[in-house]
């Protein structure tokens, strides 16, 4: 159905007529009428005078509402917005803004309900002329709930996903222990060899997850620390290759190829192998063919005039579709059904992001996959001067 809204002329006047009305100066009534509009703003923004009628009631309110913004100017601020807490309360008459505590300067962001049962985050300002004075304004913040449901979502899938992925090696950890204890002297030195192994193995599963785990909140939260120190590229790209070669993988199928000279690198050595093994491990596990690693000189991120180190991983498999490269980096995002938590490319793209690169995914020459990352050379001061 159509929403109506106050039109940005009306509101405009609405909030400007509040503030001549005795309004502090430089408050937020002020400050709209000299030239922002309130439509402008991203969140519902509904403002009531000194006797609690609504003089603003801005686009995103009337959309996030429902309610035509015309039909409540003027109106009293518990009729325009009919607000109840979880539990069925009238949240007005608990807050009580008017004649409540003369000291409280406003209410902190809670979920509360509109007719109906659809749920909207509300935050509301008490102004005050005085710290203990009556309220001349009441500004109240509205805000839908989409996003936290989103975020809700992504944790509770990043559960599931711990969940399902820590049941299987902990039960083989569990089973293989339990069986040897109970009956160690009825197998040979073989067969405990091999359960031991797979204990082992389990359990660095285990421990590689919870490092991802903690990665993923070390980079949601902006504290993953880095360590940085001279890092030879080269030589880490050789050390994973040999790793890969020894488990198993042909060393016909890696091609790396490097062009000097490589400016020298400051990075954490231990981040950029973990983006070196996620990036080989992946090529190898979804791709097919030749996996061709080069690393190069290139200007670092956002300034052409840096040097910065460039590595390009690619395959000749059948690459990721079009349509799916821009979720590549995103939580849970699985190239195939070939196992995998998801979780590693986006906790590639933390680590590159963290130490001032970038990263990207296109289609290789050959067809497959090509993940390409620019680290910047991130060198001491004292080392810089002589790039200049």
């Amino acid at each position: 159905m159509a929403v109506g809204t106050s039109g940005p002329r009306e509101a405009h006047t609405a909030v400007a007529r509040a503030s001549s009305d005795g309004a502090a100066p430089g408050r937020t009534g002020g400050d709209i009428a000299t030239g922002i509009d309130p439509d402008d703003l991203p969140d519902g923004l509904v403002v009531a005078d000194e006797h609690g009628r609504v003089v603003c009631f801005n686009a995103a309110a009337a959309r996030i509402t429902a309610t035509p913004g015309e039909s409540v100017l003027g109106a009293p601020i518990e009729q325009a917005l009919p607000l109840e807490d979880l539990k069925g309360r009238r949240w007005w008459e608990l807050t009580d803004p008017y004649g409540g505590l003369a000291t409280r300067v406003g209410q902190p962001e809670r979920n509360l309900l509109l007719p109906g049962g659809r749920e909207v985050l509300v935050s509301a300002r008490y102004v005050r002329e005085s710290p203990t004075g009556p309220v001349r304004r009441l500004v109240v913040s509205l805000r839908g709930t989409e996003a936290r449901r989103r975020t809700e979502l992504s944790h509770a899938e990043l559960i599931a996903t711990v969940a399902h992925e820590l049941r299987s090696p902990l039960t083989s950890v569990k089973g293989f222990t339990a069986t040897l204890l109970a009956k160690w002297e009825r197998f040979t030195d073989d067969q405990k060899r091999l359960m031991l192994e797979t204990v082992d193995a389990d359990a660095h599963r285990v421990t590689r997850l919870i490092a991802e785990l903690l990665d993923i909140s070390r980079i949601d939260s902006g504290r993953l620390e880095l360590r940085r120190q001279p890092v030879d590229v080269s030589a880490a790209v050789e050390r994973h290759v040999q790793a890969l070669i020894a488990t198993g993988q042909a060393p016909g199928r890696f091609l790396v190829r490097t062009r000097q000279p490589l400016p020298a690198l400051w990075a954490d050595p231990d981040k950029v192998d973990q983006v070196l093994g996620n990036l080989l491990e992946n090529a190898v596990r979804h791709g097919e063919g030749t996996v061709t690693i080069e690393i190069a000189p290139a200007p670092a991120p956002g300034k052409s005039d840096e040097p910065g180190t460039a590595v390009t991983v690619s395959d000749e498999g059948p690459g990721i579709p079009e349509e799916s490269m821009g979720r590549v980096f995103t939580r849970f995002w699985r190239g195939s059904k070939r196992g995998g938590t998801g979780l590693g490319l986006y906790i590639v793209k933390g680590i590159v992001e963290a130490h001032g690169g970038t990263i990207a995914v296109d289609r290789a020459p050959g067809g497959g996959a090509e993940f390409r990352f620019v680290l910047p050379v991130s060198a001491p001061g004292y080392l810089t001067e002589g790039f200049a």
